[in-house]
């Protein structure tokens, strides 16, 4: 398993951290849609299952923005690989003969853990994916999550920005893969959430072109804790003969955050860039049928509400406090670009707490300080419908009709 540890230095010029890669024209396209649009009514073949909608399923508009939108890692001589650097997450994996893959292993049939949703868009599409509400704080890489999106392909998005290119970053991804939940009827998506926990489960979907190997059974569980857990019940295929050519196969978490800029030959328009920071990569020729994985999150700067515990808490490193956002962080996470547009990195240059003693307005400015450190809704794009079913085109960012 390995660790990819992003640095990024704020002295070097947009042009160069703005590259887009070829991957961007050839990623895997997500259609999204919102899960409250998703009705329950039983249809054929599964007492769970809805009829798939024939005119297909409209997008929501969370987080859809104006003008260009990249998506791209950081510059390779800013990159920097390491095994397990313990910054923001520890793992372990656990084979089918440890009895801890047996006890994170979540039985969706047992009515103790909560009620189960059997997701009818999910369990009848291919390439798709749909928003979720949490009904707890999530923590993932230090920020709280009130919505997930749930994809078909074997993952959850955690992003805030509601883009096709869902398989870049920004995902929780036990397994994956190229999977089609509507090849067969004994295929779903299903998920739990009982206050405590999150749990995810594609039961017995398939690979196009593999079905005769049989369905993958897998689980995501996201603990209020941050607790991170994987377990597979049956992986009929070695993870190393699935294709990546139509779909990336992962197994890992990532985590990006997003920049704007102005280019210079437009510079009425802002290019929005999200920039993969930090990722985990699992070995995946560890995920066997009853193995697991086991992720527990490390506190991060983030975690800290005052100047004292940022500069002084042995638990986090690296951390600095902005006495304007009355935030502490290292400067590489989602808040990257308020960080920069406040020129926090230069304001807690050889600071010290006590420069800021007394100082009850934070440098006089009208910013109001964030009490919790919660992902937002972002507003509509202009131009959106607001009221029920939502559709944003994404031409904008890509240059194409979904």
């Amino acid at each position: 398993m390995w660790l990819s540890l992003v640095m990024l230095f704020v002295c070097l010029p947009w042009t160069e951290l703005a590259e887009v890669r070829t991957q961007q024209q050839t990623d895997y396209l997500y259609s999204v849609t919102s899960e409250e649009r998703d009705e329950m009514t039983g249809g054929e073949g599964h007492p769970h299952r809805a009829q798939r909608s024939p005119s297909g399923h409209a997008m929501i508009s969370r987080g859809v923005l104006g003008g260009e939108l990249t998506i791209d890692t950081l510059p390779d001589n800013m990159t920097r690989v390491v095994e397990d650097s313990g910054k923001y997450y520890t793992w372990r994996s656990f084979g089918p003969e440890d009895k801890r893959a047996q006890e994170l292993w979540v039985d969706m049939s047992d009515i103790r853990h909560g009620q189960v949703r059997v997701h009818g868009i999910l369990s009848n599409s291919y390439k798709q994916a749909v928003r979720v509400a949490l009904s707890f704080d999530f923590p993932f890489y230090g920020h709280y999550l009130r919505q997930i999106t749930i994809a078909t392909g074997g993952f959850i998005f955690t992003g805030d920005i509601a883009h096709r290119m869902l398989t870049t970053t920004q995902y929780i991804a036990p397994l994956m893969a190229n999977f089609d939940p509507s090849f067969s009827k004994d295929s779903t998506v299903q998920y739990l959430d009982n206050g405590e926990m999150f749990v995810v489960q594609w039961e017995r979907v398939r690979l196009p072109g593999k079905e005769s190997a049989g369905g993958f059974t897998f689980q995501a569980a996201l603990y209020k804790t941050g607790t991170i857990t994987f377990s597979y019940r049956d992986i009929p295929l070695s993870l190393v003969v699935i294709s990546s050519t139509e779909h990336p196969v992962k197994v890992g978490l990532s985590d990006a955050f997003m920049v704007t800029s102005r280019p210079t030959q437009s510079p009425d328009s802002r290019q929005r860039t999200i920039y993969e920071y930090h990722r985990v990569e699992m070995d995946t020729t560890k995920i066997t049928n009853h193995s697991a994985v086991e992720f527990t999150a490390l506190p991060t700067c983030l975690r800290h509400d005052s100047c004292e515990l940022c500069l002084s808490s042995n638990q986090t490193s690296g951390c600095s406090w902005c006495h304007v956002l009355q935030r502490c962080s290292d400067g590489m996470d989602r808040h990257r670009q308020e960080w920069l547009d406040y020129t926090c990195s230069e304001e807690s240059k050889d600071a010290t707490c006590e420069d800021y003693t007394g100082d009850d307005s934070p440098t006089g400015s009208s910013v109001t300080p964030e009490i919790e450190d919660v992902t937002h809704l972002t507003p509509l794009q202009k131009g959106c419908e607001g009221d029920g079913e939502v559709f944003c085109s994404f031409t904008s960012f890509f240059g194409f009709h979904p």
